[in-house]
């Protein structure tokens, strides 16, 4: 499961972290540096997916 995840990572971040923790801090600071920038959005899902 964790391989579809990082796959959503690359593709949505948001979709990525929403799938691993649901709608919360992490989520809505990943939006945020999505926003900012796609690579710091992508680095931030993939460290969260790792996380847990």
């Amino acid at each position: 499961m964790d391989i579809i995840r990082i796959i959503f990572a690359i593709l949505l971040p948001p979709l990525g972290v929403f799938l691993q923790v649901g709608i919360g801090m992490h989520f809505w600071l990943n939006i945020l540096l999505t926003i900012l920038g796609y690579i710091p959005g992508i680095v931030h899902a993939i460290w969260v997916i790792a996380k847990k």
